[in-house]
């Protein structure tokens, strides 16, 4: 369903068309945050659409009673239809896929065998491949987004159909939270900074006097690090629902 087609069916709730008239500039503001860090054959514009429907979405469900400002309702929401978007598009190499896949196996295993968190060089060792291969592989899976902590991080709320998803995405989000605040000081200084704060890549460098590209290698190992030490997560809910 196009944008102007899912408003159209909001017509009549002077609310709703004051939140989405409201939030446009919202949209705007997550689709270049969110393309900073994807390839140029990525159009913005497309992301803007995806996320208006997001947002047409989030201003028809909400009500306050959820805890949550509309402003923070939204965002979620509207993040979520962008990244959706693009997971249909799979736009990215399947070697992009294959390397993030093992990057976060041999960081939980490395860090299973060590007990602390695994360095570069011994994850790089792990997998058999040279450091500077390793961290082409780590900056690509965060040019990609590909990290994102497998499909049961969706951004979007839980389905009302589905009673259980709710619980589900609050046991992840806690688990996520537990996970990112054991991370190594730096990964989880530049987590913080590029999505709590917003800032982008290069900003980020210039706070910590490293090069861009050094902190999109950091990244992509904070996140690949993530989706590994939530494998555990995973396979749980794996195990309750058999």
């Amino acid at each position: 369903m196009s944008a102007a087609g899912a408003y159209a069916g909001l017509q009549g709730g002077r609310g709703s068309d004051e939140l989405i008239l409201r939030h446009a500039e919202l949209v705007k503001r997550i689709a270049y945050h969110l393309a900073g860090r994807l390839p140029p054959s990525v159009a913005v514009d497309d992301l803007i659409q995806a996320g208006m429907l997001g947002l047409i979405e989030a201003a028809a469900h909400y009500t306050a009673s959820r805890g949550a400002s509309f402003e923070t309702y939204a965002g979620i929401r509207i993040r979520g239809a962008m990244i959706d978007a693009l997971r249909k598009q799979d736009w990215a190499p399947r070697s992009v896929h294959r390397n993030a896949r093992a990057v976060a196996a041999a960081v939980r295993e490395v860090e299973r065998r060590t007990g602390r968190d695994a360095r570069d060089v011994e994850v790089a060792e792990q997998m058999g491949v040279s450091l500077q291969d390793y961290h082409a592989m780590v900056q690509d899976a965060a040019s990609c987004r590909l990290a994102s902590l497998g499909d049961e991080s969706t951004a979007n709320p839980a389905d009302p159909a589905d009673p259980f998803r709710e619980i589900a995405d609050e046991q992840f989000r806690a688990s996520l939270a537990q996970a990112i605040e054991r991370l190594p000081e730096r990964e989880r200084l530049i987590m913080s900074l590029y999505y709590a704060d917003g800032l982008n890549l290069k900003e980020i460098g210039q706070v910590l006097n490293v090069t861009e590209s050094r902190v999109c290698q950091l990244h992509g190992q904070a996140l690949l690090r993530l989706r590994s030490r939530l494998a555990d997560w995973r396979e749980a809910g794996s195990v309750a629902e058999a």
